[in-house]
């Protein structure tokens, strides 16, 4: 939880002006906390003390300007005596959260029945530790504020909720040997990252190969390939370095992703001989 320069907790994060779904959504709910407050009679500084946050944070939440946290909600409900009512703000709130183009992939992934992806400079995010997605989102440039880091990761995480569906969505990771071996946040969380691999790799429906890299061909050096397919036999795919890194739906476009994906899971090491890899390398980090 990020604090004001008062001492007073921030209630959350900015909204994206390119959002319009996300930023109508955060003004609405801002003029009905707006209006539940002035309802029961109180100020804003007088409000902003009793839920423990800044005049001018509520000010911006008010405004649609600023999308609070669900304890934000949860508080001004007790102190509101709203009787549950703000608290059920909560569901709109989950909706738009998150960046734009994080809940547009998440809502994706949700939907998948399959999901395939080669990555070659990090490991999945849906396979990340909170503090190792935390190391890689501190490291970006330009440097991204504390607030931006932690809604990052928020979303980040939301994503994993996918290994609790049911049914699973048949899952297919290969990841290259270097971004297992590289120490993002340092060693003792690369070490925790490759335990969390090793706890999800027992999950069904889950298959981890890992590509070496002492190979003389190689069938991912176009970059990251990800093709995610739906129940009703549709899919979508996208790859660095193919159709200029947009997502594709196009049957013959999703056929040149699909065939680089099976040269690269043909070339990775078979899923049995990986988890031993990831066990031996956690004995040597």
């Amino acid at each position: 939880m990020s604090v004001d320069s008062d001492g007073t907790e921030e209630p959350g994060w900015d909204v994206d002006p390119e959002d319009e779904q996300g930023a109508a959504v955060v003004a609405a709910l801002g003029r009905q906390l707006k209006a539940w407050r002035e309802a029961a009679g109180m100020r804003v500084a007088d409000f902003g003390a009793r839920i423990q946050y800044g005049e001018d944070q509520v000010r911006k939440v008010e405004a649609g300007k600023r999308i609070p946290r669900p304890e934000y909600l949860d508080r001004a409900d007790e102190v509101l005596g709203a009787a549950g009512k703000i608290s059920a703000m909560r569901t709109d709130l989950e909706q738009v959260r998150y960046p734009k183009r994080v809940r547009d992939l998440a809502k994706l992934e949700a939907q998948a029945v399959e999901i395939g992806t080669y990555n070659n400079h990090n490991i999945h995010g849906l396979l990340q530790t909170e503090e190792y997605a935390r190391s890689l989102f501190r490291m970006a440039r330009p440097v991204r504020t504390p607030e931006e880091v932690e809604r990052g990761v928020a979303a980040r995480m939301a994503r994993r909720s996918i290994f609790d569906r049911s049914p699973a969505p048949a899952l297919s990771f290969v990841q290259e040997e270097v971004t297992l071996r590289r120490t993002i946040g340092g060693t003792m969380v690369l070490r925790r990252q490759l335990e969390h691999l090793l706890e999800l790799l027992q999950l069904p429906g889950i298959e981890f190969q890992v590509m070496p890299t002492a190979l003389d061909d190689h069938g991912g050096m176009g970059g990251r390939i990800q093709v995610l397919k739906f129940g009703d036999g549709s899919a979508v795919g996208r790859s660095d370095g193919a159709f200029y890194g947009r997502p594709v739906s196009d049957p013959k476009q999703l056929r040149i992703l699909e065939l680089r994906y099976g040269i690269i899971r043909a070339q990775a090491l078979p899923p049995r001989e990986s988890r031993a890899f990831i066990e031996e390398l956690l004995g040597e980090t």
